[in-house]
């Protein structure tokens, strides 16, 4: 029995990531692989959001400060100094560590909706300082970054970068993995369901948090030096605004906040959701601008209120239902 239920637990995500390296084997569409490439994107980003938000139990609605900090140091060494977009990538995450090791002293002690809010002004703070410092980050009008062909210089087709995207989404699963498996995962866990109680078994809370933070704040930052790469401009209202912090959360929690693979569930749900009711309902001709809104925000709520164990969940029930159905009828 428990040899059936971990296959089954192999199942889903081999199906998803297998499926993700096929598709550029087989498919030829743009729209096609650029839908793939997105959701793997954005559940990349919302797994990073989860080791800090769902392992670590601190719920940071300013996670796009790192995202921004991430695209801002691809895009500027690109552009100023015609350097790699992977070194940006480095020195981003290199950044990113730092400023989540002194977010993550300063307001360890502050917990539930301070910390979000806290995290939410050093987001604020990065924003304003993006889109007046006209001369370094040439303002509100965004940075455009140059098509370069090349693996060195980020310039990919398509199916490039499906793969390069799949390879990042694959790191970052493997992280969390490992957190669910071992044995400082468990100590986060324990530091999140009941603090006084893991302190009283010697867990040091503060160190095991501050950690989390900082890791995840590099992951995030590789994302977005990623992002700033393939759409090939970056925007500061947009990297660092509140809404993308939320759609990193709301991807964890809608797929299964605290689990490796609820984060790509809820980015496959929600990413593609997001695409078709923008085409179906979003004609301006058709008088039905801002319908998809609608829609899409009642099936969230759906989701929330009829799975609160998130897709991750619901999906290991139909799996253990499942492997239970195929034993009792061996015997």
């Amino acid at each position: 029995m428990k040899a059936r239920r971990g296959a089954a637990r192999v199942v889903a995500p081999l199906v998803l990531f297998g499926g993700a390296a096929l598709v550029p084997l087989v498919v030829r569409d743009a729209f096609f692989l650029d839908s793939v490439i997105l959701i793997l994107m954005w559940g990349a980003l919302s797994a990073a959001w989860n080791i800090a938000g769902g392992y670590a139990g601190q719920v940071s609605l300013g996670h796009a400060a790192f995202f921004g900090i991430g695209a801002y140091s691809a895009a500027l060494l690109a552009t100023r100094w015609d350097l790699s977009p992977w070194l940006g990538l480095v020195i981003g995450a290199g950044v990113s560590v730092l400023a989540g090791f002194v977010i993550g002293y300063l307001s360890n002690r502050l917990k539930g909706p301070y910390f979000a809010l806290a995290t939410i002004a050093f987001a604020q703070v990065l924003l304003i300082v993006a889109s007046r410092w006209r001369a370094f980050t040439q303002g509100s009008e965004g940075i455009p970054v140059p098509f370069r062909p090349g693996l060195w210089t980020l310039g990919l087709d398509k199916p490039g970068w499906v793969w390069l995207t799949l390879a990042l989404a694959l790191a970052i699963y493997g992280i969390e993995v490992y957190l669910e498996r071992s044995r400082v995962g468990y100590q986060l866990a324990a530091v999140r369901e009941d603090e006084d109680a893991a302190e009283a078994l010697g867990i040091s809370t503060r160190r095991l948090r501050v950690r989390a933070i900082a890791v995840s704040a590099a992951l995030t930052s590789a994302c977005g030096a990623f992002w700033a790469q393939y759409v090939g401009f970056v925007d500061p209202f947009y990297v660092f605004s509140v809404d993308l912090s939320i759609r990193f959360a709301l991807n964890a929690i809608i797929g299964g906040v605290g689990t490796a693979l609820g984060p790509f569930l809820g980015s496959i749900l929600i990413t593609s959701l997001e695409t078709f009711l923008r085409a179906t309902f979003g004609g301006v001709r058709a008088g039905l601008t801002g319908i998809y809104l609608i829609v899409y925000g009642s099936v969230l709520i759906l989701v929330v209120r009829f799975v609160p164990e998130g897709l991750a969940g619901l999906l290991a029930r139909v799996l253990r239902a499942a492997a239970g159905e195929g034993s009792r009828a061996r015997a």
